[in-house]
């Protein structure tokens, strides 16, 4: 039987995934510390989670903050390379701060993947995620490697992002064809399977993933409709979506989109060959937050590093 209140670290339970994996946590009963890059940002649990630096160089700091956890749900990574931290240095940490949960004795490591990540891909984003459960696989912990395909829920920054921009201009760039195909699956139901598969003793891989898949042009036009988007769709190559969005991220003072992201995209790289593992629909969830999605652009660089 479940210890009435367990000890769970959370890595980013600041920001997105890893916060609904967190209220998951608390709503439950479990106590929760984060490990984050900012440890003195604003938190939205208000005093009910720790924080404690997510600082890679400091080993001992790393064992003395997972010191007594049950469970490692770690969602670190990064998107593009900033700062001098690249994907391959994003492994390296990630080694790090798994080499730290089996010197503190952690019981089961949750690890956040993706879709379609492969050690011979030729995207540093998908190769680097490949070779950190690479290494959760040779670690010795116990554990669940969870695959989100295109995640997406209140203030993402991919879905509200879109919306934003459909709202606001006349066009909205279509790389390729479009016909490409994403599978969208609710955050609050990434959450709830990382939790669950952290009750468990077995290791384990799983997509996740919800019941509906689009091609991207039907997705996008999907957003446009319930956010009540007047832009039209145009198809242009994917090197003019890139600089395009370079254009839009100087606007809004972000990263908007990445080149990788738009090869990720168009290689049907956010779809499941499995079953369903979520059950929440994206249409039904469009139709209920079409009024408010996109009424505020979601910053990426706001949210990690301001």
């Amino acid at each position: 039987m479940r210890d009435t209140q367990r000890f769970n670290v959370v890595t980013g339970a600041f920001a997105f995934t890893g916060r609904y994996i967190a209220h998951r946590l608390l709503d439950r009963g479990d106590r929760v510390r984060t490990l984050t890059r900012n440890p003195a940002s604003r938190s939205p649990f208000g005093d009910q989670v720790e924080a404690r630096p997510l600082d890679f160089s400091d080993f001992a700091g790393l064992v003395a903050s997972l010191q007594g956890a049950d469970t490692l749900y770690n969602t670190y990574w990064v998107r593009y390379a900033s700062g001098g931290v690249t994907h391959d240095i994003a492994v390296q940490n990630s080694r790090a701060l798994l080499n730290a949960a089996v010197e503190s004795g952690v019981r089961r490591v949750v690890q956040i993947s993706i879709t379609k990540a492969a050690s011979d891909s030729p995207l540093p984003y998908f190769r680097g995620k490949a070779q950190v459960e690479n290494a959760v696989r040779e670690s010795g912990l116990s554990y669940a490697i969870v695959r989100p395909a295109m995640v997406f829920g209140p203030g993402d920054v991919l879905v509200n992002n879109i919306a934003w921009f459909l709202r606001r201009f006349p066009v909205f760039p279509i790389p390729g064809n479009g016909t490409y195909r994403v599978q969208p699956v609710f955050v609050q139901d990434v959450a709830g399977l990382a939790v669950e598969l952290a009750d468990e003793d077995a290791n384990v891989e799983v997509d996740a993933v919800g019941p509906e898949s689009f091609s991207y042009k039907e997705m996008v036009t999907l957003i446009r409709n319930a956010a009540g988007g007047r832009a039209r769709l145009v198809h242009v190559p994917a090197g003019i979506v890139h600089a395009m969005a370079r254009l839009g991220g100087l606007m809004v003072k972000d990263m908007v989109l990445t080149r990788e992201e738009v090869d990720g995209l168009m290689a049907g790289l956010l779809v499941s060959s499995g079953p369903p593992t979520a059950g929440t629909r994206f249409t039904e969830w469009l139709e209920a937050e079409g009024a408010t999605l996109g009424n505020r652009y979601a910053s990426e660089l706001a949210r990690h590093y301001r």
